[in-house]
């Protein structure tokens, strides 16, 4: 059963509060929405994590974090870009995946502190990435710690298959689907499978007679041949080609751990933006790698809606996030 919940919008808040410190007001009467992406934040440290819990793959990407994304992954530049994100105002946050470096269960109530520290559950949207599901763990234990952030109606036990999820904000409609599963080591593929997409179709077919501005929230790209082949969405063709069949208005992700921007065509010739982003924690060289937010406004305008984007990137010359005009993801691939 797929929950829905409308919800309240952000309020004028501090750079240095809570976001849900602020007065809040209905935004179900409102036309327009301005909402918040980030991804792969990776903020949770493995240190400490019994010897037994890393007997399987999690020993693989514990030398990985070891090696090199403990050291791009910067836990104080996180908090400088929520910062930077709580002076921008927006109603609404959505998040598309890895909070954690191995999803331990440790890591997962970590991950759960920081989202309560972000705003109520009702004003983000989550789903989960790979690497909070590297291997089978108890649901209750590890993600399902996460339940009201990722479940509109709020936790209800051993719930990992309630997916998609749609939470409706205003004139959007958030679609949530889980692309998180384990895999053999050395990949760090994802899938949706088929009873997933059956229930995509259905509700981007709802919200479309509804009205309302479609944003579907995935972690891996949906894109078949755009990332690679290891760490691929392995029923890509199938769930672009459900979107492509009953239409939406913007596709988010992660995984790529940088900007992405490529499009989805419908059977009319329509296209669907398809945007993912760098990580919310990397310290790189690399500007298309650094990390980074986008902000989405959502306008609704005569028959339809006008959306606009503006990016938020860190600036190492300027030790500070920055508005980035040079990279627009609604120009058309």
């Amino acid at each position: 059963m797929t929950g829905i919940i409308y919800c309240a919008r952000f309020g004028r808040s501090r750079t240095d509060a809570p976001m849900n410190s602020a007065p809040t007001r209905d935004a179900g009467d409102h036309g327009s929405l301005t909402f918040a992406h980030l991804t792969d934040p990776h903020m949770t440290s493995p240190d400490g994590a019994p010897t037994r819990s890393l007997l399987n793959k999690r020993a693989l990407s514990l030398l990985s974090w070891r090696r090199h994304r403990r050291h791009v992954h910067d836990p104080g530049l996180l908090e400088r870009l929520i910062a930077d994100l709580r002076a921008q105002r927006p109603d609404h946050l959505a998040i598309t995946g890895d909070l954690t470096q191995l999803g331990l269960p440790q890591e997962c109530r970590a991950a759960r502190a920081w989202l309560d520290s972000l705003a109520p559950s009702e004003r983000v949207s989550l789903v989960p990435g790979n690497h909070d599901s590297l291997v089978s763990a108890p649901w209750r234990e590890t993600i399902g710690l996460w339940d009201d952030f990722l479940f509109p109606t709020g936790p209800d036990g051993d719930r990992p298959g309630d997916f998609p999820t749609l939470r409706v904000c205003g004139p959007v409609a958030f679609i949530g689907l889980s692309s998180a599963c384990p895999t053999p080591p050395l990949l760090a593929t994802g899938r949706v499978g088929a009873d997933q997409r059956d229930r995509l179709s259905r509700l981007l077919d709802s919200t479309g007679r509804s009205g309302l501005f479609r944003v579907v929230l995935i972690h891996h790209p949906p894109l078949p041949g755009t990332y690679k082949w290891r760490k691929r969405l392995v029923d890509a063709p199938d769930v672009a080609a459900a979107i492509a069949a009953s239409g939406a208005e913007l596709v988010l992700h992660g995984h790529t751990h940088r900007i992405a921007s490529h499009s989805i065509v419908r059977p009319a010739g329509a296209r669907i933006p398809v945007v993912g982003l760098a990580s919310a924690s990397a310290r790189e060289d690399d500007e298309e790698r650094r990390a980074r937010y986008s902000l989405w406004s959502v306008h609704a305008a005569g028959q339809g809606f006008e959306l606009e984007h503006r990016g938020r990137v860190f600036d190492p010359s300027l030790d500070e996030f920055r508005d980035d005009p040079d990279w627009d993801p609604l120009v058309r691939d």
